[in-house]
């Protein structure tokens, strides 16, 4: 399920996109916000992987809050405004609907966001699938990485940074791709921008956790997940 969140201030325009969503068996509506601020308190907190975002916004516009954000999901602008769509182009947006949204032109945003990486394919023969290891192309160059060597990654926008004992590496990938692609029960998501190797782990306190010689934060949504660990 992709976890998405509306942005918008008018009510009608909230109402057509939630019919459209509930439409379709691919998204999860986590919440819909009136403006930029109620947006950026959801992220805060809640994992999201597409924003539907109004350009037309109370006190900051769409485009001046994505400017805002370090690690923004992936966005599906919506606006009555025709004009604004080559300033878009320079936040690399999926798409670009205007109001009023038919479900036909929402149809093809949704085909669009399947033939790109949020919808992965399960492979044919999972036999072939590496269970000790994964290849990180990061300077031209791939690197085989095994994942008992990982001890956190951690996501900057479009790039990730992967750490182990010996290197780290940076490579053009997201978090939800590299979570899909770790063995689960090793690894534990504990923040948007954090990924941690259970192993790895030295201790948990407060609101965060000690691997190696770094402190990682412990998102509000995450925390239950984390003391699950612990009991």
């Amino acid at each position: 399920m992709i976890k998405c969140i509306i942005v918008e201030d008018e009510i009608l325009a909230q109402q057509v996109i939630q019919s459209h969503l509930q439409k379709t068996d691919q998204f999860e509506l986590v919440a819909i916000c009136n403006n930029a601020l109620e947006a950026a308190e959801v992220l805060n907190n809640q994992e999201v992987d597409l924003i539907f975002l109004d350009i037309q916004l109370p006190g900051m516009t769409g485009l001046n809050f994505l400017r805002t954000l370090e690690d923004p999901p992936l966005v599906v602008l919506t606006t009555a405004y025709a004009e604004y769509a080559l300033e878009s182009y320079e936040f690399n947006v999926i798409d670009y609907l205007l109001k009023p949204i038919s479900f036909e032109r929402f149809s093809k945003m949704v085909n669009k966001i399947k033939e790109g990486r949020l919808f992965s394919q399960e492979p044919k023969e999972k036999s072939n699938v590496p269970t000790d290891h994964i290849f990180i192309k990061s300077n031209s160059k791939f690197f085989k990485v095994n994942f008992s060597e990982i001890m956190y990654i951690e996501g900057m926008k479009d790039y990730l940074k992967i750490f182990t004992p010996e290197y780290k590496l940076i490579t053009h990938q997201t978090m939800s791709d590299m979570e899909r692609l770790l063995p689960p029960g090793k690894f534990i998501r504990v923040h948007k921008s954090y990924i941690v190797a259970v192993p790895f782990i030295k201790s948990i306190y407060g609101n965060a956790i000690e691997v190696d010689k770094a402190t990682i934060p412990i998102g509000g949504s995450y925390k239950e997940k984390v003391m699950q660990l612990i009991k």
